[in-house]
């Protein structure tokens, strides 16, 4: 062994000096070239050139990120009372304060202060402050009806930092995939582009609800495999998201099946869990699947169930509160995710505040249950009625067809576009539907996103819209859409006819 200051090692210094005096490393200034290409070639449709002209347009956006208080939504009374009593902690000591707020909200802010030392303006441990954490996991002890063990949960800014910690664990090279459903929400695509792996697709059957066939997925893993991939997870949206379809359990259990055989990490993204709409649709969590299951699956498939405050009824979007919780996963995988989570000290304490008071909200009995009750009804209410009309509004266009929105805020109806318009897609190296959606914006001021922004079956096109704008402004919205479909419809078909 070579000792440090050996001749030897100078002498080998000396021939490494001589090897690769030719090659010059010369200063490189900073732009697009010289960065990451993984940074430069990862998309985010939903913030892509389409949302970029509606700010410029300065209008009120008529669909939007997926953030419901723009739209006029009010908020949770229950959740701001406790959220502003923990931000001015002076107000719980003040003598109005019960003249002001009800007894549970002032309970509530005394319980969550006193397990944060320092209050909101200080750090808390970095998977999100005990007290918190604890009533997370009442909720989702309450919803599953299984236990939830705060050693395996992390409260985080909004579900997407346990996408990015999944990501950044899970692909070490391009070798690495992951599945993720087609169409999907393009942070999964984003992600897996950032950190290098390989987003390996397996495609929801329209036809079907939007499901997922175990025969696709078999294709997709074994074609994978037979080039060299090693497949490290799979994606699952439930409620979809752009696609709007709930799974049914059958499904569910069929999918962690799936991942057993595989050996594959089950990522399921839940953030939607709350809103559900049609008829004999229910949310079931895959934890409460793979608790029930009553095989060795229960114990030896790793699941990530992600969960968000921006969703729901509640809609706190840039208050970035969320959480997940791993199943099965061993200690030492944990401290590593321990040791991603702490890299940012720790999640915002007002985001963490608001995960607990939406997995703990006022119970049966309580001074603040009633109007709770009332608000969380009247908003999902309206939102279902909204699903019904925009579904109403696309099947009554030609060559619209659009399946029924069960759950999350979004449809995604299928268009049949004019080859006229396919042609002077092409003309312009766009997509379709990024024509047809950038022209509704032109003309509408409708803001949608295309299909193609998050995959779909080649061939077919489809334009993702929310159900977010107020009830009152939802048919004057389905009107003008209407109007301008029958327009871009005749338009191209009179091309066509020219021809």
């Amino acid at each position: 062994m070579l000792a440090y200051g050996d001749r030897r090692t100078s002498s080998y210094d000396d021939l490494l000096e001589t090897l690769t005096s030719h090659i010059k490393r010369e200063p490189e200034a900073l732009s697009v070239k010289t960065l990451n290409q993984n940074v430069v070639e990862a998309e985010y449709a939903v913030r892509g050139a389409i949302a970029i002209k509606s700010a410029a347009y300065q209008q009120q956006l008529k669909e939007g990120k997926g953030d419901d208080l723009p739209f006029d939504k009010k908020p949770i009374t229950f959740f701001r009372q406790v959220l502003s009593l923990c931000e001015y902690r002076e107000l719980l000591d003040n003598e109005l304060a019960a003249q002001i707020y009800p007894p549970d909200a002032i309970e509530r802010a005394r319980q969550y202060l006193d397990g944060i030392p320092g209050g909101v303006g200080a750090y808390s441990e970095s998977k999100g402050a005990v007290v918190l954490r604890k009533q997370v996991a009442q909720g989702i002890e309450a919803r599953d009806g299984h236990p939830c063990d705060i050693d395996n949960l992390w409260l985080t800014d909004g579900a997407s930092p346990a996408v990015h910690y999944c990501m950044k664990s899970l692909l070490r090279n391009e070798h690495d995939c992951i599945l993720c459903p087609i169409p999907q929400y393009p942070l999964y695509s984003a992600t897996i582009k950032l950190y290098g792996g390989t987003l390996l697709p397996y495609y929801l059957e329209e036809s079907e609800g939007w499901q997922t066939t175990l025969d696709n997925l078999r294709v997709q893993v074994g074609t994978a495999r037979r080039q060299g991939k090693q497949v490290r997870a799979m994606v699952v949206i439930n409620p979809g998201n752009p696609t709007g379809q709930v799974l049914d359990r059958d499904n569910q259990e069929l999918l962690v099946r799936f991942c057993k055989e595989e050996g594959l990490v089950l990522m399921a993204d839940e953030v939607y869990q709350t809103n559900i709409y049609a008829e004999g649709k229910s949310f079931v969590s895959f934890k409460k699947v793979l608790m029930e299951m009553g095989d060795d699956c229960t114990t030896s498939v790793p699941l990530v169930s992600m969960n968000s405050i921006s969703k729901g009824f509640f809609g706190e979007c840039g208050r970035r509160g969320g959480y997940f919780e791993c199943i099965n996963f061993p200690k030492e995988v944990k401290d590593q995710l321990y040791k991603l989570s702490s890299i940012s000290l720790c999640p915002n304490l007002s985001g963490q505040i608001c995960m607990a008071l939406t997995m703990n909200p006022p119970k049966p009995g309580e001074p603040s249950y009633e109007l709770f009750a009332k608000e969380r009804d009247d908003i999902l209410s309206s939102l279902k009625r909204r699903a019904v009309l925009v579904k109403e509004t696309f099947d009554s266009l030609e060559g619209v067809s659009c399946t029924t929105v069960e759950g999350s805020m979004y449809a995604f109806p299928r268009l049949t576009i004019p080859p006229a318009a396919v042609k002077a897609a092409a003309d312009q190296d766009k997509q379709p539907d990024f024509v047809y959606c950038m022209e509704l914006l032109d003309k509408t001021g409708i803001v949608t996103v295309p299909g193609s922004g998050f995959g779909q079956e080649k061939g077919t096109f489809h334009v993702r819209t929310t159900i977010l704008p107020p009830e009152s402004d939802m048919q004057a919205v389905s009107d003008k859409f209407a109007e301008f479909h029958k327009g871009f419809m005749a338009k191209y078909k009179n091309q066509n006819g020219s021809k």
